[in-house]
């Protein structure tokens, strides 16, 4: 299919007009259908044998009546609390961001990050999106949330949904069965690159005791252009390397790599407690190793799955990955750095600022900056392994049957030039914002297009085993919707499941939803089919997930339709397919996780 692509000023003049001032006025927001006749939504499960309140000195219990080796899978408290959250998504020209660059953003009701999401294990969350942009849809996924029998709440469009068109809003509902720490995100292009962002917090038991929870931790990589326009720049082969972020920020705070504007996050710690700390890499490409100079880290959580304690001294996070970490507030009372450090090489992200940090305060320490610069450690983009899940699971290795999805690289020349083109199975994936998966099952439409990448997986409840295997010398963080991956093995070369099954770890390995994939190596992941509906599998770099690097698993299909109120997709899919008509900037034309936009042609990168 043919791409046509702009000149330097069009394209500048286009991305400027997709941010045009939000001072207009408030657009006629379409209300979604009532949907009658809801069966009821939990039916109460009375837990396990009491075992008091969580507290200071019991934080392995919850609510007396479940714990932290519950098995959340099967077992969870009712829904105590309904949590409504209003989110208003804007276009900001000329915003005054967190170490001084004026910039375009995308912002969540005015403020970067966006407002946490906080629930208790077993609430539901309502959502209310309105998309107040002018001309950008938009969709929130809610990274992590296994959405059982809810997998039209997942928000990733063209998949589960329809974008939210401009004027419109979209409430979404679900049901946290899992506890501990996540985020949410734009899955529209590579939004969240511009803002759409924030912390999602499920409050429930932990595996080690502490005295004070601190809160989400989110920490980004920041540029000063738009995510829109730096996609133009890292898909094109010529300019080699991706964009270098610009800064790299802790809960939305930084000081400018050239030190003339912005501000260090101050973390607070009280002396002689321990704390809880929520870490989650919310960037776009960089990956973090995160020190605290003086101190450990005492890691209880896995992305949302609660682990045996292990200390560390440092903590290498992929993009998208969360680890609860305790602090123990044990050292003399003053301010010490909390230090992230990016490998060398750019072989997973690069910034220009060459030492992000912020500051950790001890109470009655002076407001000032610390001293000691800690330790030099030279990071690396290999992720952390030899976490044991409280929650065990174990397989049969007799079951051990796997299939192999290759991840490829493709430079094809597109018209304008080379372009960097990731393929799984040998496809780029290319969704269809305007048809998503869900609407096909709605209308009992079996035949999918083969761009879309999509495998049916028909078992129930049964194990079922992939083998990643990747040539390329760059790492990937692999992330999965709908599940919580067993981490069978990770290592280099080339897996040969009929020689290597000894490597594997089938008896309780690393659980989680990120993992990271090596460069020039191999991963081999299970998980149970026990979630009926359509769940995507991707890099979480946003620059490999633009140029293809996805697929999507279809999950029980047959059961979907009974599980979900597939209908209440439909007044959106309608508003959608509406606008796109009218647009200047649709429909997409080009292939991959990515759109162009207007006549001039600018890509916008779904992510």
């Amino acid at each position: 299919m043919t791409r046509f692509f702009p000149s330097a000023s069009a394209c500048s003049a286009l991305v400027l007009s997709l941010f045009a001032s939000t001072a207009l006025s408030t657009p006629v927001h379409l209300q979604p259908t009532v949907v009658q006749n809801l069966v009821p939504r939990q039916t109460i499960i009375p837990g396990g044998k009491p075992c008091g309140q969580n507290n200071e000195t019991n934080r392995g219990c919850w609510r007396n009546n479940w714990n932290v080796s519950t098995d959340y899978d099967h077992e969870y408290p009712p829904a105590f609390n309904t949590r409504i959250f209003n989110f208003r998504i804007t276009n900001v020209t000329n915003w005054q961001g967190p170490d001084g660059t004026v910039k375009h953003a995308m912002l969540i009701n005015g403020q970067f990050p966006g407002p946490t999401i906080e629930a208790d294990w077993g609430d539901y969350i309502q959502v209310n999106v309105y998309n107040d942009m002018q001309d950008n849809g938009t969709s929130i996924h809610w990274h992590g949330i296994r959405q059982y029998g809810e997998g039209n709440q997942d928000g990733a469009n063209g998949v589960t949904e329809c974008p939210i068109p401009p004027g419109h809003m979209k409430i979404y509902d679900f049901h946290v069965q899992q506890y501990g720490t996540s985020w949410y995100h734009s899955h529209y292009s590579n939004q969240y690159g511009n803002g759409i962002v924030g912390a999602l917090i499920v409050k429930g038991p932990a595996s080690a005791n502490y005295d004070i929870d601190l809160g989400p931790y989110l920490m980004t990589d920041y540029y000063h252009q738009t995510a829109d326009r730096l996609t133009l720049v890292a898909e094109k082969v010529a300019n080699g390397a991706p964009p270098d972020s610009d800064n790299v920020l802790f809960r939305g705070k930084g000081v400018h790599f050239a030190g003339d504007g912005g501000s260090f996050d101050r973390l607070n710690l009280t002396p002689g407690k321990k704390h809880l700390l929520r870490l989650i890499n919310a960037s776009v490409d960089n990956s973090l190793t995160i020190t605290l100079v003086g101190h450990n880290f005492t890691v209880i959580a896995t992305d949302l799955v609660p682990i045996t304690p292990v200390v560390r001294t440092k903590l290498f996070l992929g993009v998208g990955q969360r680890y609860d970490v305790i602090i123990d507030a044990n050292q003399a009372i003053g301010n010490y750095w909390l230090n992230a450090t990016l490998e060398k090489d750019n072989n997973c992200g690069k910034s220009r600022n060459n030492f992000p940090a912020a500051i950790v305060s001890y109470a009655g320490a002076p407001n000032a900056n610390p001293t000691n610069p800690g330790t030099k450690i030279e990071a690396d983009c290999v992720g952390e392994t030899g976490f044991k899940p409280v929650v065990t699971r174990a397989i049969d290795p007799a079951l051990f049957a796997p299939s192999t999805l290759p991840i490829t690289l493709e430079f094809p020349d597109r018209g304008h030039g080379r372009v960097f083109e990731w393929r799984v199975r040998g496809t780029p994936i290319n969704v269809e914002w305007d048809h998503p998966v869900l609407e096909r099952i709605l209308e009992g439409n079996d035949t999918y297009p083969s761009q879309i990448n999509l495998i049916d997986v028909p078992g129930k409840d049964e194990w079922v085993f992939w083998v990643i295997q990747n040539d390329l010398a760059l790492p990937h963080p692999i992330h999965l919707h709908g599940h919580d991956f067993l981490t069978l093995g990770i290592g280099e070369g080339t897996f040969d499941a009929a020689t290597m099954r000894d490597r594997l770890n089938f008896d309780n390995p690393v659980r989680r939803d990120v993992v990271q994939m090596p460069g020039e190596g191999w991963l081999v992941i299970a998980y149970k089919l026990d979630n009926p509906g359509v769940w995507l599998m991707h890099c979480h770099i946003g620059w490999h997930v633009s140029g293809g690097l996805g697929l999507q698993f279809l999950e029980r299909k047959d059961e979907i339709r009974a599980l979900m109120k597939l209908d209440q997709m439909k007044p959106n899919c309608d508003a959608w397919r509406a606008y796109e008509k009218t647009s200047p900037y649709l429909p997409k034309t080009d292939s991959g996780l990515r759109r162009r936009v207007g006549g001039e042609g600018v890509v916008r990168v779904l992510g």
